[in-house]
C-alpha cells in the first residue's frame, strides 16, 4: 500500500532520515562502551544502548520504505469544499451548540490530541469534500453518528506541523 503525502511530508522525512543518519556513530560507539562493560546477560546498559541503536535503525527503515513507495498528492481543493489541511468547524446534530473543529491532514501528521484528524479516518473521509450545510454520516466500527459541516476556513500545507514519530 503506498500512503498519499505531501511534498513537505516527504521533505520532512528526509530531514529526519538524515538526523538519524547522523546518530548512528554516536549509538554505534555507546553499544561498544556498554559492551565492554562486562557479563552481556545482566549488563543493563547494553540491553538498553543495542535497543536505542535498534529503535533508530528500523525508523531510518520506515522513513526510507514511506520515501520510496510514497504517492505525492497535491493540497488544492475548491474554495466551497472541505480539502486537506483545512480547518473544518461540526456541531453534532440535534444539538446545534455541541461543535468541534478539526484539521484535516495527512497520515503522518495525524494527532487527535490536537484536532489534526488524518485524512485516512472515519471522520476525516466522511469530511473531505463537503461544504458547509452538508450532514454527513461518519462510519466507524461501532456504528455511525451524523456531523454537519458548519465552517470552513481554508489552509494550506504547515511545514512546522509535526510528523509523527515514535
Amino acid at each position: 500500500m503506498h500512503d498519499e503525502l505531501t511534498k513537505i511530508d516527504i521533505e520532512k522525512m528526509k530531514e529526519e532520515l538524515e538526523e538519524r543518519r547522523l546518530m548512528i556513530p554516536r549509538l554505534r560507539e555507546e553499544v561498544k562502551r556498554a559492551r565492554e562493560l562486562g557479563d552481556l546477560s545482566e549488563n543493563d546498559e547494553y540491553r538498553s544502548a543495542k535497543k536505542e541503536f535498534n529503535r533508530n535503525s528500523s525508523r531510518m527503515i520506515y522513513l526510507q520504505n514511506m520515501i520510496d513507495t510514497a504517492i505525492i498528492i497535491s493540497t488544492d481543493s475548491k474554495a466551497d469544499e472541505v480539502g486537506l489541511f483545512d480547518e473544518v468547524t461540526v456541531c453534532y446534530p440535534p444539538n446545534e451548540n455541541d461543535t468541534e473543529t478539526v484539521r484535516i491532514v495527512t497520515t503522518l501528521r495525524n494527532d487527535v490530541f490536537s484536532n489534526n484528524i488524518s485524512k485516512e479516518s472515519p471522520f476525516g473521509k466522511a469530511l473531505l469534500g463537503r461544504k458547509v450545510g452538508e450532514t454527513v454520516s461518519v462510519k466507524t466500527e461501532n456504528g455511525s453518528y451524523e456531523v454537519t459541516v458548519t465552517e470552513i476556513k481554508k489552509g494550506e500545507d504547515d511545514p512546522d506541523l509535526p510528523i509523527g514519530r515514535y
